[in-house]
């Protein structure tokens, strides 16, 4: 079983995020993962440091597992991630694993590249995943498709291949990743839907794949605060995925998060002040599969969640 910390790029600066994953891991959390915003979510969030710089600052100041989530093919080359993630596994080695997604408008539309429909967008993640591996198996590629590569080839490689996990928001997703990822991501969803984004990646191909969810929850000491938090930091959840996924700008998210009520977070969020809720949830996200479950308190009390939850969440499960 591995409980990880959640380090928000797009709510904290990187030097908080060190200091706190150093907690998390004295705290008994046995591992992290790292978002990767180029924009955060919302102006009230007000943070997007560079993740790979910070993750290998991480990876040195902790003897945790991490792990980050990308979109490679705008922003970032899929060569360039490939050696990235070749980099930092090489140095910790069997600590690092990389998820992939395809990404959103937030972060990825900053290149100038027009922001294609979905179906475009996996077709593209996939060819970056064909090229991170075959550079990571010491190949010489050349790609001319979606994406282009022009002869090749990591000449810093890992003893162990780092994971690629398939991070997935739909049933449909899902049971394509299953297909060709080492495993899937996904994020909290009440039990049933959990199990048949589970049973979509069996489906797939993934069966005996690892299985990894981003569980979001707002704790506070009443729910009411908690409420609040989720409300003033995490507003945009109450968005459609299709939505998300389109809207190019802090402003616009806000825009729209205006018409979100604090009482619309509780279908969205975990929110409670019980940390017997809380384990209850923890322990329904291990009965539908998953070994492997990142903890993202979404508020600002990111110290008292990790006292308290190592105290009372996590004994329960490691």
């Amino acid at each position: 079983m591995e409980i990880s910390y959640h380090a928000s790029h797009e709510q904290f600066a990187p030097s908080a995020l060190l200091r706190w994953v150093q907690k998390a891991e004295k705290a008994g959390f046995n591992g992290f993962f790292s978002s990767d915003h180029f924009h955060p979510w919302s102006e009230a969030q007000g943070q997007a440091g560079f993740s790979w710089a910070w993750m290998g600052a991480a990876l040195q100041a902790t003897s945790l597992p991490g792990a980050m989530i990308c979109c490679p093919g705008y922003r970032y080359h899929p060569a360039v991630v490939a050696q990235a993630a070749a980099t930092l596994s090489e140095m910790y080695e069997g600590r690092y694993w990389l998820a992939i997604g395809s990404g959103e408008a937030l972060n990825e539309k900053i290149t100038g590249q027009p922001w294609p429909l979905k179906d475009i967008r996996n077709a593209r993640l996939k060819e970056c995943a064909d090229i991170i591996r075959a550079l990571w198996a010491g190949d010489t590629v050349t790609h001319r498709g979606l994406v282009t590569v022009e002869e090749a080839k990591l000449y810093t490689l890992p003893r162990q291949t780092p994971l690629l996990i398939g991070a997935a928001i739909t049933e449909a997703t899902a049971e394509w990743m299953g297909s060709w990822a080492d495993g899937l991501i996904t994020v909290s969803k009440p039990p049933e839907e959990l199990r048949k984004m589970v049973e979509a990646f069996h489906r797939g191909g993934g069966a005996g794949k690892p299985l990894y969810l981003k569980s979001g929850l707002s704790y506070a000491p009443t729910k009411q605060e908690a409420r609040l938090n989720a409300h003033q930091q995490w507003r945009s959840v109450a968005f459609q995925n299709n939505v998300l996924a389109e809207l190019r700008t802090p402003a616009e998210f806000d825009a729209i998060g205006k018409h979100v009520r604090p009482e619309d977070m509780d279908d969205m969020i975990r929110i409670s002040d019980s940390l017997e809720q809380h384990r209850e949830w923890v322990q329904n996200d291990i009965d539908a599969g998953f070994t492997k479950i990142v903890l993202h308190n979404i508020g600002r009390n990111q110290e008292e969640f990790i006292d308290v939850f190592g105290e009372k969440v996590l004994p329960a499960f490691l």
